[in-house]
């Protein structure tokens, strides 16, 4: 992909990165302590720019690099690998046993989200982008695209979500 069309992608992720970290809840009493969110991972953002690229990227079941196609767990082992050097590889599944399992509300860019979308536990993954926005190689429609976490689709579905960072 030439340099010139992946400016507006890096600009777009720079935004995403700039504003999705998790607002601190106020305190609402003297005693009570509010959790300070976590701040957003170097990595994560790497993650984030990289995925932003391959948007529109067309589905293949089992597909591994953009040429060919990418599938949900290709297109994380992929993006992964070429944005962070970390090999992530497997199933959604395995992807999901290897990561460290974190809150849905405390997830930061580049985090990874898993639903049960074929009746089957952790059987699709995405990238969280920030907002309830995540990034993801869906076979419906058959390319990779932004969708939202609070879809009532995918909300139903949401199964878990992981890290691999700091």
């Amino acid at each position: 992909m030439p340099i010139p069309a992946l400016i507006p992608a890096a600009l777009l992720a720079i935004l995403l990165a700039a504003c999705s970290g998790p607002a601190p809840r106020p305190a609402t009493s003297a005693n009570t302590i509010s959790q300070a969110p976590l701040a957003v991972s170097e990595q994560g953002n790497e993650v984030v720019l990289y995925a932003l690229g391959l948007i529109d990227t067309g589905y293949r079941f089992g597909g591994k690099n953009p040429e060919a196609g990418l599938d949900c767990s290709g297109m994380v082992s992929y993006i992964y690998g070429q944005a962070t050097g970390l090999k992530v590889l497997g199933s959604a599944a395995d992807i999901a046993r290897r990561g460290r399992p974190i809150e849905q509300k405390l997830l930061r860019p580049g985090d990874l989200v898993f639903f049960n979308t074929l009746k089957r536990p952790l059987s699709h993954v995405g990238i969280y982008l920030g907002e309830q926005r995540f990034i993801h190689a869906p076979s419906t429609n058959g390319r990779v695209r932004i969708d939202r976490l609070n879809d009532r689709y995918y909300a139903q579905r949401f199964e878990a979500a992981r890290t691999f960072f700091d």
